[in-house]
This record gives structure tokens, C-alpha cells and sequence, in this order.
């Protein structure tokens, strides 16, 4: 069970322990169910518009019935299941993705977390009011926490001291990752195939299908960058609409504030430099909202100056 201090509330060691058990119990019900027959099934659709595969059931249990085997209230939004409380007036929302990276996991790949990010309740919580995030790797159990007490972020199941950010700033030399899951291919490569060119010998370009998985990776020191533009390109340019439903199931498919609520608070905390595609803070992004006006791009890089010359390099339409 999670201690309260004096005034009720979890202190902030407690809350380490209980988003770190929350995130290795998820962990622990996916890899047992990993393989099973149904796992690469789509069941439904999330209510951003996701596909929700059989794997994504087994995790959202698993979250569930931990907050439910302990006495501390709180107030959870997740991926598959949006907003629910346990027991009243809790101080605290989680917000969590049960398998960033639903698809890897489900190919028994790597590329995959559990993401836990914790704000103080209120009637509109936001990225910025995070004070507690936790990223966990499903395959390998490591883990980077952070929390607004302790200065940087704490590495667990690392071989090397994390954050290990890298010092690139050409973007012929990056090693970066970029996303295809509801984005318009021919879009994406109109706006950054110069620098999957031009970066791809000579440095390297990946599609892992999970934001958290890539932020987090540039904290380990394993790529320098990683970018999501296609809420920019909507932005703008509102035409292109159709060209994204087509794409997601009808709907718009870009970033969700559970996809990235974690990875910011940890990735600043590091070092990294991480805004939307317009070079703005993603700290005003609503906790518990979905809406297409909600959704965010992202540039995140390992220096301000490759994040500067990625700004610069990526041709957008508007």
C-alpha cells in the first residue's frame, strides 16, 4: 500500500514505488501474454481513433487492477479506457499509455514502454503540471523516472549512466527516428525525404511506432532525434483533412497527450531539447483531452543546435 504523509497526500518516494509497481505489473501481463492467440487482433478502436489490438485489452487490465489493489485515490486517463477515479477526491491523475508501442510488442520487437506520467488534479491538468513520470521498456524491465523533488531523471536497468545525451548537430550525421502510423506517406516524404537522403548513409533513420520509446532513446544516447509533423502539416494546412482520415480509420491520428506526457517531463528534465513542430512549448497540452485541436506535433533533439537545423530543413506547406 502507498504511505500518506501527514496532510494525506503520497510523498513522493511513495509515488515513485507506486507508479514503478503500476508499470512492472503492466509489463509483467503483456510479456505473459505476449504470444497468445488474439494478441494481434483488433478489437476496437481507442477513443482517439487507434486500433486497439487484443494485447492493448490484457494491458489496460493489468492497469486497472493494480490502482485497484491499493488504497491510494486517483484519478486515471488512459489510452483505451479515457478518464475513471478511484475512491474520492483524489489529488492525483495518472496518465498512462499501458503499450506505447503496441505494434512492436505485439511482433515481439523492443521498441515498446509503459508510460506513467502524474499530475496534481485539477479541472484542466496539462503536460506542465506533470510531477511525476516514469518510462519502463517492456522487453527489458529498465526504466527513467523523474519527479519535480529530485534535480535530472533516475536511469534503472541501464549498463551505462543515463541520461547519455549526444553532441550531434549536422543532421547528415543523425541517427533519428520519424513516424508513419496515420500520416499520409506522401506527405512525409515531401516534407523530410531530403533528409532521410541525406542522413540515412551516413547517420541513420528509424520507424520504431511509438513516440516514447524514440524520446526515450535519445536520453540513452542510441539516436539524436526524433520528429512527428504531421499536426503541424494539418495546422497548417486544414485541406489536407481528408488525406489524414483516409489514413486513420477516419480519423486524425496524431499525437495524444498520453503518448507524450512522460516523455516530455523526462526528456527537458535531461537536457533535450523538445517542442512542437513550431519550435513551441508542449507544456499547454490538455491531459485529458483527445480532440484534434488537442493533438501536437513534436521535434525533439539531443542539442539545440540539430533542433534548430531541423526547424529549418523540413519544408512545410504552410
Amino acid at each position: 500500500m502507498t504511505a500518506p504523509a501527514q496532510d494525506g497526500r503520497p510523498r513522493g518516494r511513495d509515488l515513485r514505488g507506486y507508479v514503478t509497481g503500476l508499470a512492472g505489473a503492466v509489463r509483467e501481463a503483456v510479456l505473459g501474454a505476449q504470444h497468445r492467440d488474439g494478441s494481434r487482433l483488433v478489437r476496437g478502436l481507442s477513443p482517439g481513433g487507434d486500433a486497439q489490438f487484443g494485447l492493448d485489452e490484457v494491458a489496460e487490465a493489468a492497469v486497472w487492477k493494480y490502482i485497484a489493489g491499493h488504497d491510494l485515490p486517483v484519478a486515471v486517463y488512459s489510452e483505451d479506457r479515457g478518464l475513471r477515479y478511484h475512491g474520492t477526491d483524489p489529488a492525483h491523475l495518472l496518465v498512462v499509455d499501458p503499450i506505447d508501442g503496441t505494434r512492436p510488442a505485439v511482433a515481439g520487437l523492443e521498441s515498446a514502454t509503459v508510460s506513467v506520467a502524474v499530475a496534481r488534479m485539477s479541472e484542466r491538468p496539462r503536460i506542465a503540471d506533470v510531477e511525476h513520470a516514469l518510462l519502463m521498456e517492456l522487453g527489458t524491465g529498465a526504466y527513467l523516472y523523474g519527479d519535480l523533488a529530485t534535480p535530472g531523471i533516475t536511469a534503472h536497468g541501464y549498463d551505462h549512466p543515463v541520461p547519455a545525451l549526444t553532441r550531434t548537430t549536422d543532421p547528415a550525421r543523425m541517427f533519428w527516428s520519424l513516424e508513419f502510423n496515420g500520416h499520409p506517406a506522401r506527405l512525409m516524404t515531401e516534407a523530410y525525404g531530403h533528409l532521410v537522403d541525406r542522413s540515412a548513409n551516413t547517420g541513420g533513420v528509424f520507424v520504431f511506432n511509438s513516440a516514447t520509446w524514440s524520446i526515450s532513446r535519445l536520453l540513452t544516447g542510441q539516436l539524436d532525434a526524433y520528429v512527428d509533423i504531421g499536426n503541424r502539416l494539418l495546422r497548417d494546412d486544414p485541406a489536407l483533412l481528408a488525406e489524414f482520415e483516409r489514413v486513420g480509420n477516419g480519423r486524425v491520428l496524431h499525437l495524444f497527450p498520453y503518448d507524450i506526457a512522460a516523455a516530455v517531463f523526462l526528456a527537458e528534465r535531461a537536457g533535450a531539447v523538445i517542442t512542437d513542430g513550431y519550435g513551441q512549448s508542449l507544456g499547454d497540452t490538455v491531459l485529458t483531452d483527445v480532440d484534434v485541436a488537442n493533438q501536437r506535433s513534436c521535434v525533439a533533439a539531443s542539442t539545440p543546435e540539430l533542433h534548430r537545423a531541423l526547424l529549418a530543413s523540413i519544408r512545410w506547406k504552410g
